[in-house]
């Protein structure tokens, strides 16, 4: 592990926001997943669009998308950003009960946008709880993490 300094913390050890004013301005993109496993008539319910709450997949694709564009309101010391892009994937699979969301934010300016992408399938996969958990609540949400990011000082990360 290296022993980089953490950005958020100054000298004495207090909380702050970075300034970011002296950065250049980039263009910079971030992938996150989640997966959400469940019953497989959980599942069926989904992705036939006949659970009691509604339409699970495009509730959950605008809540994500929302949650992105809020992530300044939720996460202490964000950065208020100008998202170009929001984008939110819901891929089941049916073999092993799962539905998979990739969501996918991009920005052109002076900080990246992980935390954004990270909140964005965190709420999409709440989401698809709250809507089916009356009939399944052995739902598990798992494994989010970022797989990419691009952009700024730092270049590209990609998950192993």
């Amino acid at each position: 592990m290296t022993s980089k300094r953490l950005t958020h913390i100054d000298e004495k050890g207090a909380a702050h926001m970075v300034d970011v004013s002296a950065k250049e301005q980039t263009s910079r993109t971030a992938i996150a997943k989640a997966n959400v496993f469940m019953q497989a008539e959980t599942l069926e319910l989904i992705v036939s669009g006949t659970a009691k709450k509604g339409d699970v997949l495009s509730t959950a694709r605008i809540a994500g998308i929302m949650a992105a564009k809020k992530t300044h309101d939720l996460i202490p010391l964000c950065h208020p950003l100008a998202l170009s892009k929001v984008s939110i994937d819901l891929a089941a699979d049916q073999e092993t009960s799962t539905i998979t969301i990739t969501a996918t934010v991009k920005v052109t300016g002076q900080t990246g946008v992980e935390m954004e992408a990270l909140t964005a399938a965190s709420i999409a996969a709440l989401t698809i709880y709250d809507m089916v958990k009356a009939v399944d609540r052995g739902i598990r949400i798992s494994d989010i993490r970022l797989v990419e990011k691009t952009g700024g000082k730092s270049g590209t990360f990609r998950a192993g």
